[in-house]
């Protein structure tokens, strides 16, 4: 599980910044919050199940998201995919002539297989810069390797799979990756555990790839059955999901046969999918006289869409004790049902297995406990981000502050309290003569 991520100078974040899910010492009101939130990996490490990320518009929230994707997709990939002459696809704060030149930072601590591993690197485009591993399997931290200008320290007793791999290493290729990819045991279960995240971006431009993704676990059934009742259970009046596979014809595809050609080119032959959802029909008295089936992409709300995209990655999160990084879970969502998704996670019997969800969102009224009956985060849960003066992001967390747990948070964070909300100049003036 995640223990810490940090980032430094790239895309928003200037300095060194550090997101944790380590639990603090502090304890809520309310006790079952402390009982579901929280879970214990170890006597003297407790880690948190969800985490939500509040600030401006432009302030760096999506950025955290963007920082771990690329750290998650370099690791994986740089070893099958980069070429010794390919540049990294890496950008550093621009708004500083002192970070330009210089290399970014990326770090991350985690679980795995009771270990604590903390893994990291220095990456410019052009090369990396350092890389290291360590891990603890008690209490003492051992370095497994450690990569710099001056060379590789190997260490033969606890990462010997490495031993003899640094000359196969490209300069612009990850040390840890190049490993995984001769099998070596320790580097692919640290790839797996990269893989095993999950980081989506809810504003709509990836929802293909979820939908994708969903419909491939439909071809399970139980796993339908899972998915139907998910979106039945917040209560959107569907009773059922078809999903049947259709053929295109060339002739559908691209018209007149004097264009079947040229279009070959840009389009291929494929199946498509017809989703079609169920739902109760009436008569003139109200009675329930069979099932009406509506067309997904074409009849239902964007938010139906966008919880029928997202249900399968959330349930194999739960099932599989994934890390789900999601930016902007309430867009197109209801609160409530933005709610509904996060107690999940924050919930022994929906989560036992202690899958982490991580968040941004602009909604306030998760904050609120007088619209759900009862807090939803403690306050190290709850982070902000926020840019200062020369456009470089902060990142901290509401445990920061010294107030009681009994503080009206939502409009606290209205009203300015912690910071993290838009500056909005002198609106009651004329924009224009």
């Amino acid at each position: 599980m995640l223990i810490e991520f940090q980032v430094g100078n790239f895309l928003s974040f200037k300095k060194v910044v550090t997101f944790s899910m380590v639990a603090s010492e502090i304890k809520s009101k309310d006790s079952d919050i402390d009982e579901n939130n929280v879970f214990s990996v170890e006597e003297d490490l407790s880690l948190l199940k969800t985490a939500v990320i509040y600030g401006a518009n432009a302030s760096g929230k999506s950025n955290l998201a963007k920082a771990f994707s690329f750290m998650q997709n370099f690791v994986i990939n740089s070893s099958k995919e980069m070429q010794i002459t390919d540049e990294i696809d890496v950008e550093p704060f621009r708004l500083s002539t002192e970070t330009e030149q210089k290399a970014s930072f990326f770090q991350a601590r985690f679980c795995l297989d009771k270990k604590v591993y903390r893994y990291g690197f220095k990456v410019s485009q052009k090369k990396i810069i350092k890389e290291w591993l360590y891990y603890t399997p008690n209490i003492q931290e051992y370095r497994l390797f450690e990569r710099s200008r001056n060379g590789f320290k190997i260490s033969p007793k606890f990462f010997k799979e490495g031993i003899n791999l640094d000359d196969k290493t490209k300069p612009n290729s990850l040390f840890l990756s190049v490993s995984s990819q001769f099998n070596g045991k320790v580097s692919t279960q640290i790839i797996r555990w990269f893989a095993n995240c999950r980081t989506i971006f809810g504003a709509g431009k990836y929802d293909n790839l979820y939908k994708q993704f969903t419909l491939r676990a439909c071809e399970y059934p139980p796993r339908r059955k899972e998915i139907i009742e998910l979106i039945k259970n917040l209560d959107l009046s569907i009773q059922d999901i078809e999903i049947t596979k259709e053929e295109i014809s060339p002739k559908n595809l691209f018209g007149s046969r004097e264009n079947l050609v040229q279009s070959l080119f840009s389009k291929s032959l494929h199946n498509e999918f017809l989703i079609q959802t169920s739902h109760k029909k009436y008569d003139k008295n109200n009675e329930i006289v069979g099932l009406e089936k509506f067309d997904l992409e074409k009849n239902e709300s964007e938010g139906t869409k966008k919880l029928f995209y997202f249900s399968a990655l959330i349930l194999n999160a739960l099932r599989n004790r994934q890390i789900l990084i999601v930016d902007e879970l309430d867009a197109r969502l209801h609160p409530i049902i933005t709610h509904k998704l996060i107690q999940l996670f924050n919930s022994n019997d929906y989560n036992p297995k202690s899958a982490q969800l991580i968040f941004t969102t602009h909604d306030i009224n998760l904050l609120n406990p007088d619209l759900f009956g009862s807090r939803l985060f403690r306050r190290d849960q709850i982070w902000f981000t926020e840019k200062n003066t020369i456009g470089a992001t902060d990142l901290y967390s509401l445990v920061e502050y010294d107030i009681s747990e009994d503080r009206d948070f939502e409009s606290d964070y209205i009203r300015g309290r912690y910071g993290a909300i838009p500056l909005i100049g002198n609106l009651l003036k004329p924009l224009y003569n």
